[in-house]
């Protein structure tokens, strides 16, 4: 080794010490603690929220939605619509790689849909409308439609859970069944799987050659500009010792602390607070179709009777500053928002509830309910709906878990007994159940369908209707009876809106208001 050799490389330690990158700046790092752990990496075989934050950072998207809910290019440069609104062309922007240097090509996108759609709702409903792709050159393609539909830029701007990410051919080819394993992406920021550490810590580098939009960032779309070197998720379950941490400067953001613990952090003159999802979340009761006793749509129509919103918000977010009583499938301040299809339900008439259980014939099967108990937005749920199905005349089996394997397991089909399920509590991001179709617990189309696996013809031609319509005033019709008709089929319950803002030391600006936290745009000086 030369002289010069080794006072290069002595150079480049002493600034690796520093903090330093190879271009001579120090290091920004923006530490995070997010509300779960993260252990399954492919954010289109789960629809948790914690891998679609994880598929934000290191995925693109063909369009993104803005901040005034409005679908814009992402990954597209140009897009065309024939005048028979049956042949959508578009073509890719200039400058999109893979991590690993190689151009995206048309091929990609289209596999990555196909992918995407065979596990979505959304996807799955669009997919009904769609005759073929056709690949022109490297960057365009087209799809063509059998009849038109307003569900391609719905579908392909899709916000959240499962977004349509884009992954190269080779990765979006592996079943949607089964989980990748390459995690090339094209967007903002790189994976370093050699630092996972499930437990403890995920970590992103930035992608130096990732060319943002030229527009200004609004929502999820626009120009993706990353601001720091490297971001890092901390796994931090105890929700004081992340509060302590933020307190003392050991981390700068907490993506969702604990409601009663948000008057001390924020009396803290260096902490800050962002509600990045205005519109709020609702929490939602999901029960398993192929096993009795849920197969009975008595039995799940008891539920409605046993439950009210009221007990599941104070017992998990307590201050009605965080919380409203919302009886609409669709969220309250959105434009299908309907209470009137629950008048008389949800208000814990256990006498009807009783009732019902009689006239379904249920013979005490124990429901095995599926506890996440890392979550604190999720912990006190599971008791709740216990409790009161138990006053109703449901036995319950209560089995607690962490969030991750509780995730894995809903996946399965398996009878309660033998490693499968009854029911589960969750909770939704308002963008993600705004209407029928992006609602994923409405879609009934029984194998094709997500985790509990609803099965009813009616319901999929109300959504079929919903798609191919464009009017908003008869939109919003057919959302009205899509509530109606799930007041007896039941394919989920919701059970209250929600609010909660991420908090942040005042150092960490530029986070931006969508449907999931992004890390692009922020600054942690």
């Amino acid at each position: 080794m030369t002289w010069l050799r080794r006072w290069a490389m002595a150079v480049l330690t002493a600034a690796a010490a520093a903090g330093l990158s190879g271009s001579g700046h120090a290091q920004t790092t923006l530490r995070a603690v997010m509300h779960s752990d993260l252990k399954i990496l492919d954010p289109i075989w789960t629809t948790a929220y914690i891998v679609r934050n994880h598929g934000y950072m290191i995925y693109d998207t063909l369009f993104a939605t803005d901040a005034n809910g409005e679908i814009k290019p992402q990954m597209v440069g140009t897009y065309e619509v024939s005048p028979d609104k049956l042949v959508h062309t578009f073509t890719l922007r200039d400058g999109l790689l893979w991590h690993d240097g190689t151009p995206v090509r048309a091929e990609d996108c289209v596999a990555s849909i196909k992918r995407w759609a065979a596990k979505d709702a959304t996807g799955q409903k669009l997919m009904s409308f769609v005759s073929g792709f056709e690949i022109k050159d490297d960057k365009t393609f087209v799809i063509r439609l059998k009849e038109p539909t307003g569900l391609v830029l719905l579908g392909l701007g899709k916000p959240s859970s499962a977004v349509p990410f884009m992954m190269p051919k080779r990765v979006a080819e592996t079943d949607p069944n089964t989980q990748i394993s390459d995690f090339t992406g094209s967007g903002p920021f790189i994976f370093k799987k050699d630092e996972w550490k499930p437990g403890d810590k995920t970590v992103y580098v930035k992608f130096d050659k990732y060319k943002p939009r030229s527009e200004p960032a609004s929502g999820l779309a626009g120009g993706k500009v990353v601001k720091v070197d490297r971001v890092e998720w901390r796994a931090i379950s105890d929700q004081q010792q992340a509060v302590n941490a933020l307190l003392a400067g050991e981390i700068d953001f907490i993506e969702a602390p604990s409601h009663d613990l948000l008057p001390l952090v924020l009396s803290d003159p260096n902490i800050k607070a962002f509600d990045w999802n205005a519109a709020g979340n609702q929490f939602t009761f999901r029960p398993n179709w192929l096993h009795k006793p849920f197969d009975n749509p008595k039995v799940r129509e008891a539920l409605f009777y046993a439950f009210n919103q009221e007990d599941f918000v104070k017992a998990v977010v307590g201050d009605p500053k965080y919380y409203k009583v919302c009886k609409s499938y669709f969220p309250c301040g959105t434009p299908f928002a309907n209470e009137k299809p629950m008048e008389g339900l949800l208000g814990s008439n256990f006498k009807k509830a009783q009732e019902l259980l009689k006239e379904a014939g249920y013979d005490g099967t124990p429901i095995v309910l599926m506890h996440s108990t890392d979550l604190q937005v999720l912990t006190n749920l599971a008791p709740v709906a216990k409790s009161l199905m138990e006053k109703a005349g449901f036995k319950v089996d209560m089995q607690s878990m962490d969030w991750q394997t509780l995730v894995a397991r809903r996946a399965k089909k398996d009878p309660p007994g033998a490693g499968g399920w009854h029911a589960f509590l969750t909770s939704w991001v308002a963008a993600d159940i705004s209407n029928p179709i992006f609602t994923a617990f409405m879609n009934s189309a029984c194998d094709k369908a997500i985790f509990g696996w609803p099965c009813d013809p009616d319901m999929e031609k109300l959504r079929d209707l919903f798609a191919r319509e464009a009017d908003p005033a008869k939109q919003k019709a057919i959302a009205d009876e899509v509530q109606v008709l799930n007041t007896k089929v039941v394919t989920h319950l919701p059970l209250g809106q929600w609010y909660l803002p991420a908090v942040m030391r005042k150092n960490v600006n530029g986070m931006l208001a969508a449907p999931a936290p992004v890390f692009w745009n922020i600054s942690a000086n």
